[in-house]
C-alpha cells in the first residue's frame, strides 16, 4: 500500500537536502527579513519537534547540535520524521493540539511540516543562489488547499499579512510564494 504522507515527505526532504548541500555562504541574506540562509534550516528544526511531542506520544530522537554541524543536525530530523511517516502504527495515531483540533498523526505532518519543508526550500535557493522552482503540481494543490482558508492563514501571523507582488505570467511556485507573503522576485543584491 502506498504511503502518500510517507512519499510527500520523501521528496520534499530530498529537495531541501540538496539545497542544503549546495550552499556556499551561510550568512547569504534570506528573502524572510531579517533571516540568513542558516536561519532557514535552523527553523525547520526548532518547532516542529516541540509541536510533534506536544500533540502527541512520539518524540523526535535528540540529534547533532546544529551549531556544530547543520547538515548532519538536518538529516537526522529528516530520517526521523521519515522513520514516523513510514511506521504503520502512525497511520492510527492522531495528534491533539488546542490551536489545530484532533487529526490524524501523519496528516498533521503532511500539512504543517512537509509543507513547511516544500515551502522553505524556495527561500534557502534563492538565498543561495540555487535552483528556486518547486514541484509545480504540489505548489499548485497546495495554493489550491490554501486559497480557500486565507483569512485564518493570515490571522495566524504564519504567513505575511498579505499577498507579495505578482505578475501576469507567475508560474506555480511565484504563485505560491506570493500567497504566502514573500516577493516571489526577491534578490540579496
Amino acid at each position: 500500500m502506498s504511503n502518500q504522507f510517507a512519499e510527500a515527505h520523501r521528496s520534499a526532504s530530498a529537495t531541501f537536502t540538496d539545497r542544503i548541500k549546495g550552499v556556499a555562504d551561510w550568512d547569504a541574506p534570506a528573502p524572510v527579513a531579517g533571516w540568513k540562509a542558516r536561519s532557514v534550516v535552523e527553523h525547520l528544526l526548532e518547532w516542529f519537534p516541540g509541536m510533534l511531542a506536544a500533540g502527541s506520544d512520539v518524540a523526535l530522537p535528540d540529534g547533532p547540535d546544529p551549531k556544530v554541524d547543520l547538515l548532519a543536525a538536518w538529516e537526522h530530523q529528516r530520517d526521523a520524521v521519515q522513520a514516523v511517516l513510514e511506521d504503520p502504527a502512525t497511520q492510527t495515531k492522531t495528534f491533539s493540539n488546542p490551536m489545530t483540533g484532533d487529526m490524524p498523526l501523519a496528516v498533521m505532518i503532511q500539512n504543517f511540516y512537509t509543507a513547511d519543508v516544500f515551502m522553505h526550500t524556495w527561500d534557502l535557493a534563492r538565498a543561495t543562489g540555487q535552483d528556486d522552482r518547486l514541484d509545480e503540481a504540489v505548489a499548485t494543490e497546495m495554493l489550491a488547499g490554501m486559497e480557500p482558508i486565507e483569512p485564518m492563514l493570515r490571522a495566524s501571523g504564519q504567513f505575511g499579512s498579505e499577498r507579495g507582488p505578482l505578475r501576469a505570467d507567475a508560474d506555480a511556485t511565484d504563485r505560491l510564494m506570493s500567497f504566502i507573503g514573500r516577493d516571489p522576485y526577491w534578490s540579496a543584491s
